[in-house]
């Protein structure tokens, strides 16, 4: 492929596409990079690059799939649906395969290139790898010949597999999982070395229209992979405690139940990931070693790495950076005060003796391993409640502790808006009765003197919901109050005026 011929890639804000997208543009390529979201494609920090293009499309829309393929001559397929909200990610990944399909028939695209999954042939595979599978079968059958990578687990910081991978080792003291998963044999791959594959097949046209496997040189158990962990992580070896019990229905709602109280990643996820873990992912053919050489890291190098990169705080993308971006609509500008029902604010505001520049590091470092800087036991025991109904609560935490780009995860938050250092702007995604945004907003009065306010906004889905709202206000005003003490403790700055309690405006949004 000429370096001057433009790439598409699709899911470019997701764990692979926001690391391929970067790569491509340093070997030279022109990129043309898509999400649904915008915003989260413009916070992105290769977005101003001069060889790459941002368009919004939706797999789910096919008006918007005709515009984005026009003069590519290659596309990357990097899509898909087990995220937080879409219930039935087998069909969603069905019909967004088929639209893509349809939409680049008549297309100038020369390649298709999809990484899909190992497994799926096998009657009692889970409905995830079956799923890959399929939509393999999809891109393959459309005009374009599609080039298939089927890939293990994938290991790299940010990493579902590897996150998985991490709680349950640093977490658990016993780790009870069936003899026949933890005997299961799989070859996981650095993330590294998937894409130097992916961007590799650009290069070689003998890749065309083929179907390979890749995996990493070590062939090991589930067992052996949570040792590797422990000692790369200088953890005591686990202790496992394993039955000869076959999986039944019963066992896997169990794990699915323990994995929610457990794990960062939500059920959306990991209940996929884990009904797959009982089957064999080894790769058998290999003929992609000799046509894209490369030197393939270790299980242990992968993690190693991976552990190294994430206490140095450099994760590039994470698993949580897929899903669609979704402002609620009653922020939208232009739409009357009270559009879309009732709106319940509260808010409190201070006046510190510092500028917003001084401010800003404490309020963009908000969450994850810090915590929220007052009342920390009453948010854990909201994340707690949230993943018992199978949100995603406080586990998955934030991808950086210092920096934020719009679209990041920040515990059961999602960054809507980030402006340093005037704004901070959060939506819940938590479970909850109806739709809730937290606003950080800094405003300069005078030089030196700055006005810091918390705002939450909340629209309420019918009596439940202000029922729910009403119950934690008690809370809201302790919380709050306590918050922007504790801020201007950590910024080390006095206090001048508040904390006082006000009422918001509604928030202007777009």
């Amino acid at each position: 492929m000429d370096r001057n011929d433009l790439i598409l890639v699709t899911g470019a804000t997701g764990y692979v596409g926001g690391r391929l997208v970067p790569r491509l543009l340093s070997e030279g390529y022109r990129v043309r990079a898509t999400a649904r979201s915008m915003r989260k494609l413009r916070g992105r920090s290769w977005s101003g690059h001069p060889r790459l293009e941002l368009a919004r499309a939706d797999m789910h829309q096919p008006s918007s799939l005709k515009r984005i393929v026009i003069d590519c001559r290659a596309a990357y397929y990097l899509v898909h649906s087990m995220t937080p909200g879409e219930k039935d990610f087998v069909r969603a990944d069905r019909r967004a395969a088929t639209n893509f399909v349809n939409a680049t028939n008549r297309s100038d695209l020369k390649r298709i290139i999809y990484l899909g999954g190992l497994g799926g042939e096998e009657k009692d595979d889970s409905p995830h790898l079956k799923s890959r599978l399929e939509v393999a079968r999809i891109l393959k059958s459309g005009a374009v010949p599609a080039t298939i990578l089927r890939s293990a687990q994938i290991l790299g910081s940010g990493s579902a597999s590897f996150e998985i991978l991490r709680y349950l080792s640093e977490r658990l003291p016993l780790i009870m999982i069936p003899k026949k998963i933890l005997d299961t044999l799989v070859q996981p791959i650095c993330i590294r070395n998937v894409l130097h594959y992916l961007t590799g097949c650009l290069e070689k046209e003998e890749t065309a229209g083929e179907i390979f496997e890749i995996g990493g040189p070590d062939v090991h158990t589930y067992r052996m992979l949570f040792k590797i962990y422990a000692r790369e992580a200088g953890l005591r070896d686990p202790l496992f405690i394993s039955s000869v019990v076959p999986i039944s229905k019963t066992g896997l709602q169990l794990g699915s139940f323990l994995a929610k109280l457990v794990l960062p990643v939500p059920p959306s996820i990991a209940e996929p990931l884990l009904a797959g873990a009982a089957s064999s992912v080894v790769v058998k053919d290999d003929r992609i070693t000799r046509i894209i050489p490369q030197r393939l890291m270790t299980c242990r190098e992968a993690i190693a790495r991976a552990i190294q990169k994430e206490s140095q705080q450099i994760v590039e993308t994470w698993w949580a950076d897929a899903g669609e971006l979704k402002p609620p609509e009653w922020v939208h500008k232009g739409d009357a005060p009270y559009s879309g029902g009732t709106l319940l604010t509260g808010g409190f505001k201070v006046e510190l003796a510092a500028a917003p520049a001084e401010i800003w590091p404490t309020i963009s470092g908000v969450g994850g391993r810090r915590g929220w800087y007052y009342g920390d036991f009453l948010w854990q025991l909201r994340g707690w409640m949230d993943s018992l109904v199978g949100g995603v609560g406080l586990r998955r935490g934030r991808r950086h502790q210092e920096y934020l780009q719009v679209g990041d995860a920040l515990d059961f938050w999602r960054v809507l808006l980030v402006e340093p250092p005037c704004r901070l702007v959060l939506v819940a995604e938590m479970k909850l009765p109806g739709e809730a945004i937290l606003d950080f907003e800094l405003t300069e009065r005078k030089p030196g003197r700055t006005e810091l306010k918390l705002c939450t906004r909340f629209r309420p889905q019918g009596l439940y919901g202000e029922l729910y709202w009403y119950s934690l206000l008690p809370f809201h005003d302790l919380l709050f109050g306590g918050m922007l003490k504790e801020v201007a403790r950590r910024v080390g700055r006095k206090i001048l005026n508040g904390p006082q309690k006000f009422r918001p405006e509604p928030i202007s949004w777009g």
